[in-house]
């Protein structure tokens, strides 16, 4: 910490002390809010007649409001200041001869970022500006630290704002003061939870019903990622936390729950980058009696909702593109032999990771042939999709959970939905024959042996759920930060992870 900044923080409680000297508790308990900022801003008309802040009308309507301090002019025997919460801000108006000498010098130990509360009738300035003529004011918590508080200026008529909080890995470490001094982070969370409530909305009117599952699991399953591990020290055991909730809602299909989803929070213990964060959250849902072609149907109208919905939100919706259906289908083989210019299947291993290093897959040598092919269809195909794209028709070798395609036994039934060069939505027609999920379970078994991390094992109590009748259905993950990523055009998860994974300070 610089000596500047120790200075700050020794003033600042210096004005802390000062308040409790003069019988002002600096941190309350409580206030009675009776209205927020924009409440209060809606309660006179917009057209105002004073001709001065000393021609406030005493019998304007009263309020009470609440809030923190973000701006501060002192005139004298006068203080403008504006006070900010969650619906904006308002400004207040302190008059020595109103509050008293004693209550008036309160005033010269409050600072920016301080939370007060204050009431008092509403007025307009000259300049049109709706004002609450402070009769009393309390302090409800004294700021210790100053908030990077950005400058604002008005060009040709709009309020231009220029951050005082720039530095983007601050900005992520210090959530809370990002939030804080900028009203248009904040927004851009409250549209993310109403996205997950148009979510819920919408799948509960199609009669699913919302669970929960496991989060720390004896066996990990349902994608291809590194686990977290930890021990359970009662039942010496270890237990990861989950990459994925699949196999749990599946299980809840057998016992009789047809449709069924959760949103939650899954784990993967790989790097992080632009797309990726180390913890996520993920819709999952699981029709009975339907397959891949339902679930795209099911995709494609969740999504137009959501963008819809999106859309008419003030300062969100502008930046939204409308989605237009159907999403032009891609078939996963033809795709990736037209961008390599080869039958990609086909190749050796040697010729495989060849490829793969001439596309720029990173250290190929240590990847399975699954996943090496589908690195390579990453690089070559998946990029370059900007528009949302249903992927179709995966290898059965890249898809252990999936059906085999009727007709064609080396496909699976399954789709991803890509848009920007990222991956949105995963689905199959999920595979209900135990005695083939027991196969490819196994064969993932070895391929862990040999070295795959991402690769998973055998659940046999998965497998006994299955024997006891599993019926056909379809079922899809949906990533939540990158879908809200597309919908807004974000371009970094950690933009729309209100705290995420960061190395420590």
């Amino acid at each position: 910490m610089s000596d500047d900044l120790n200075f700050v923080l020794k003033a600042r409680r210096d004005k802390l002390d000062a308040l409790r000297a003069a019988g002002v508790s600096p941190f309350a308990y409580s206030y009675q809010r009776l209205n927020t900022a924009a409440e209060a801003q809606a309660l006179i008309p917009k057209a105002g007649t004073g001709d001065g802040a000393q021609s406030a009308d005493p019998d304007g309507p009263n309020v009470a409001i609440a809030g923190r301090i973000v701006a501060w002019r002192a005139h004298g025997k006068t203080v403008f200041a504006h006070l900010a919460d969650a619906s904006g801000r308002i400004q207040l108006y302190f008059r020595k001869d109103q509050l008293g000498d004693e209550r008036f010098g309160i005033l010269e130990h409050l600072d920016l970022g301080d939370i007060i509360g204050a009431s008092g009738p509403l007025f307009r300035t000259r300049t049109g500006e709706t004002t609450v003529r402070v009769e009393s004011f309390e302090v409800l918590a004294k700021s210790l630290r100053p908030l990077p508080f950005g400058k604002e200026e008005v060009v040709d008529g709009e309020i231009v704002r220029h951050s005082g909080f720039s530095d983007p890995e601050q900005r992520y470490r210090q959530r809370y003061a990002d939030l804080a001094v900028h009203p248009e982070v904040r927004a851009l969370f409250m549209a993310r939870s109403r996205v997950i409530t148009w979510i819920r909305s919408f799948l509960d009117e199609l009669g699913f019903l919302e669970v929960e599952t496991p989060v720390l699991q004896p066996l990990y399953g349902g994608a291809a990622a590194r686990p977290f591990t930890t021990h359970h020290n009662a039942l010496d055991m270890p237990l990861f936390l989950r990459i994925a909730d699949e196999l749990y809602l599946k299980r809840l299909v057998v016992g009789g729950f047809e449709r069924v989803y959760e949103i939650g929070h899954d784990f993967r213990n790989e790097g992080i980058d632009r797309t990726h964060n180390p913890e996520f959250t993920m819709l999952e849902f699981y029709e009975a009696y339907a397959d891949y072609e339902a679930m795209m149907s099911r995709v494609e109208a969740l999504m137009v909702r959501v963008t819809a919905s999106l859309r008419a939100l003030p300062g969100i919706g502008e930046k939204v593109s409308d989605l237009k259906p159907p999403f032009p289908r891609l078939e996963w083989v033809p795709s990736l032999n037209a961008a390599a210019g080869r039958d990609v299947l086909a190749l050796s291993d040697s010729e495989l990771g060849e490829l793969a290093r001439n596309v720029g897959v990173s250290h190929p040598e240590d990847l399975s042939r699954p996943k090496l092919i589908d690195e390579i269809f990453q690089e070559l195909v998946e990029s370059k999709i900007v528009e949302p794209t249903f992927v179709v028709d995966y290898p059965m070798e890249l898809s252990p959970l999936a059906k085999p395609k009727r007709g064609n036994p080396a496909l699976a039934e399954r789709f991803e939905l890509f848009a920007n060069g990222r991956e949105l939505a995963n689905a199959f027609s999920e595979l209900n024959d135990p005695i083939d999920q027991r196969d490819r379970l196994e064969a993932q078994a070895r391929l862990k042996e040999a070295g795959d991390l991402e690769a998973s094992g055998v659940d046999e109590d998965y497998l006994r759920a299955m024997e006891y009748g599993m019926p056909p259905m379809g079922g899809v993950g949906i990533g939540i930060d990158r879908l809200f990523m597309y919908l807004t055009g974000t371009l970094n998860i950690r933009d729309v992870i209100l705290f995420p994974t960061m190395r420590p300070e």
